[in-house]
């Protein structure tokens, strides 16, 4: 703060018995900032938002749970067009049938996606993020999500290599687009857009405009990892329809999402490790994170 300056007010946040942050405002300049002091893995009900405009500290207030997936939990909140999303450690695989748990898992999956996000939005791809909360929640846009997930291959790997009789690890001579019909019961069986729009799934405009950014997105992540040495091997996204009809990104872009190996050692630093028990699972997502340098 600028000297000089008188301190509106100070407050200390506790969560869970330890203060994590310390929320300070300018009486003068209405400029409010946050100290962090420790990190917080635990879900809050009250988490710490801080308004830059209005120089005070607020709080999003999680109100009744209305989804709860493998990953995540989403929860209403007093605005009808924001949602909560709080990310778990808990970790599947092969549809449910295998369950674990990825220690911090949650608040790697929730800060790198917001990460990537920003990223993204730079370079054009409308996305769902309004705000991160915290170490594992982060304030969202209300989506209908569109029911088919995309998926983006840049090299050989898990069914696809397994599919067509090939090694993991051969780069593609060009990027590969699939879709799948998102649909748990059914296991996300492979569709194409023929079926998307017999199906009523999609429109052809909206297949457009995820195909579109799907692509953005391949080729901003692409960039983006080799820079951190890590080659993108293949993903998975999701996109939603805002209330206008409007189609953005939206879920996550994590180690749960994308298959990510190391440059030079081609080790996997992604869910492979907990599917195929490799184990250093934990190791790994924090690998992933210390690279991407996030404070």
């Amino acid at each position: 703060m600028p000297k000089g300056k008188k301190r509106k007010f100070v407050e200390k946040r506790k969560r869970c018995g330890r203060i994590v942050g310390l929320a300070v405002c300018s009486e003068k300049d209405s400029i409010a900032f946050i100290i962090p002091i420790y990190y917080n893995f635990s879900e809050s009900k009250y988490p710490i938002i801080v308004d830059n405009k209005k120089g005070q500290v607020n709080t999003m207030e999680k109100k009744e749970l209305l989804y709860e997936g493998k990953a995540k939990k989403v929860y209403t909140t007093k605005h009808p067009d924001q949602l909560i999303v709080s990310y778990k450690d808990d970790a599947t695989a092969f549809d449910g049938q295998k369950k674990g748990t990825i220690v911090g898992k949650g608040a790697i999956n929730n800060r790198m996606t917001n990460h990537i996000f920003k990223l993204l939005e730079q370079k054009g791809v409308p996305t769902h993020l309004v705000e991160e909360l915290n170490d594992r929640e982060t304030v969202v846009k209300k989506v209908e999500i569109v029911p088919l997930e995309v998926i983006i291959r840049n090299y050989s790997a898990g069914s696809f290599a397994k599919k067509l009789g090939m090694e993991e690890g051969i780069k593609l001579a060009c990027p590969t687009l699939e879709f799948s019909y998102k649909n748990d019961d059914l296991h996300d069986p492979f569709i194409n857009s023929y079926y998307a729009l017999a199906l009523k799934l999609a429109t052809q405009e909206e297949i457009d405009a995820i195909t579109k950014y799907a692509f953005v997105v391949n080729d901003v992540m692409q960039e983006y990892f080799a820079s951190l040495g890590i080659d993108l091997i293949d993903f998975k996204i999701e996109f939603g329809r805002l209330a206008d009809g409007t189609i953005i990104l939206a879920d996550e872009v994590s180690p749960d999402t994308c298959r990510l190996w190391d440059k030079e050692t081609h080790e996997k630093l992604d869910k492979d490790r907990f599917r195929r028990d490799l184990g250093n699972v934990e190791d790994a997502y924090n690998e992933v994170f210390r690279r991407l340098g996030i404070q």
